[in-house]
């Protein structure tokens, strides 16, 4: 738990100190989004088929909710807010890549003992996430590039 908490609170204060492109509208969106993605996912691989849980393989709920709701919507966020928008491919690809990486280091931390660490492998792997988590990405940066084109949209209507 106390990894989980340390990470809760660097992680957020990283994503609000340094935000310098996302509006307040665009973070409830992605905060949103994320828990659904992820609550989604969770209830599948974790829930039904066991590949993966936090803390322990119980349904108890509670405990979960720190890591359901504040963990991973602010690093979506640092993601957005830094991703290189309007550079070459290549760019944009190595930055996915670099945040795979990081992903894939924090997900290795998570899976030490208790108290630092809170998630569990069932058949799951660092392998099944490193295919998995790019897509993941992508998904919220088109999610986060709709979020951007529908308030373009209401903008020009107010006009």
């Amino acid at each position: 738990m106390i990894g989980l908490i340390i990470a809760i609170v660097l992680f957020n204060f990283i994503a609000f100190k340094t935000n310098k492109r996302l509006t307040a509208n665009q973070i409830v969106h992605i905060w949103a989004f994320t828990i659904a993605l992820q609550q989604l996912g969770d209830l599948y691989i974790d829930t039904k088929y066991h590949g993966y849980w936090y803390f322990s393989k119980d349904i108890d709920g509670w405990s979960e909710i720190p890591t359901l709701t504040v963990l991973l919507p602010p690093v979506n966020m640092m993601f957005l807010n830094w991703y290189p928008f309007g550079r070459l491919f290549h760019k944009r690809i190595r930055y996915v890549f670099y945040w795979v990486i990081a992903i894939l280091l924090y997900e290795a931390i998570t899976l030490l003992p208790e108290p630092w660490g809170y998630f569990n492998y069932g058949w799951w792997n660092l392998w099944h996430s490193a295919i998995i988590d790019p897509l993941l990405l992508l998904i919220v940066l088109g999610y986060y590039k709709w979020i951007c084109k529908l308030e373009n949209k209401l903008l020009a209507r107010k006009k």
